[in-house]
Parts: structure tokens; sequence; C-alpha cells
């Protein structure tokens, strides 16, 4: 549901209607959010190690998890070969931040800042609904 609000422009005599989000929409966008936070977080964590990569299977497409799957042994080959002090990369991860665009009521953009002990990185996620599922269907990890 949106409303909308009357504007006069400096200027002008006619209205303007700017629309706002309903409540329907904000709830949608946190929802959103919510699903975009916690997947960022787990997708992170098995990059790190610390969480079996079948977790996130309900949560990302076919291609999105065979990527991340590779990105996560290339990760851990690469730590095996790293001094002990360089070991463990993706250490304690945290999404600081998280914002989400509506590209079309059933597909959302959305963006992370995610920290942890080495590095600051953005995550981008598409998500799009099918049957009332919110499914990632594009994982881009800086």
């Amino acid at each position: 549901m949106t409303a909308a609000i009357t504007v006069r422009s400096a200027g002008t005599t006619a209205p303007q209607a700017i629309p706002v989000l309903g409540t329907d929409a904000a709830q949608e966008v946190r929802e959103v959010c919510a699903i975009t936070r916690s997947t960022v977080q787990a997708a992170i964590e098995v990059l790190a190690g610390t969480r079996p990569i079948n977790q996130l299977a309900r949560r990302l497409d076919q291609r999105c998890l065979l990527a991340l799957q590779h990105r996560a042994c290339l990760t851990r080959r690469e730590a095996a070969r790293a001094p002990r002090t360089l070991a463990r990369l993706h250490r304690n991860p945290t999404v600081r931040s998280v914002r989400a665009c509506e590209v079309t009521p059933d597909i959302y953009e959305a963006s992370a800042v995610v920290t942890d002990e080495l590095r600051t990185r953005a995550v981008a996620v598409r998500l799009e609904r099918s049957k009332q599922i919110w499914r990632v269907t594009a994982l881009e990890i800086g």
C-alpha cells in the first residue's frame, strides 16, 4: 500500500504527488534486509570454514551455491599455503549494514558491508521471490 504526500514546488501552482512507502512495503524491505543480513553472514562464515555450505542450500539458487562452494575451496587452499599468521582469512565476520532496493515487486537488490579482523568488504545480493519464498540468485562478495 502506498500513500501520496502533496507537495508544492517553488514557482509552481500545481501540487505534485510524491509516493510514500506504506506499511506493507516497509515491512517487505525489512524482511528482505533481514534475509540479506543472515544470508551474507552465513556466506562469509562458509568462506571462513566455520559453517557448512549445505546450510545455505535452501536460500541460494544452484548457480550461487556452486560458485560459493568453489570460492570456499579456493580460500581454504590458499589459507593452507599461507604462513600460520595469515592462515585464517575471514576472522570474526560481522555484517555492519544492509541496504535494499526494489527492482520489481518480486525482485530486490541489496548491498551489505561486512567487517572482519583484517578488512572490510562489500557484498551485493539479488533476491527473487518465487512461491512466496525469497531466493538469492546473485551473490557477489568483494
